[in-house]
């Protein structure tokens, strides 16, 4: 049976957007801030919002 996944989204706060010095930074710190959230892995960024798949 194939494990269902669960797509959430974690609101990322303002900082991050106020200290990205271009997309790559942005990256960097996106992962870095999702640090808090061991259990979900960023599929994307998407209105101010990490696009998370739950593991």
């Amino acid at each position: 049976m194939k494990m269902q996944s669960n797509k959430t989204n974690v609101l990322l706060p303002a900082w991050i957007w106020e200290e990205a010095r271009g997309k790559e930074h942005l990256k960097m710190l996106v992962l870095e801030y999702m640090r808090r959230y061991p259990d979900y892995k960023v599929k994307g960024v998407k209105n101010g919002f990490a696009v998370c798949e739950r593991r």
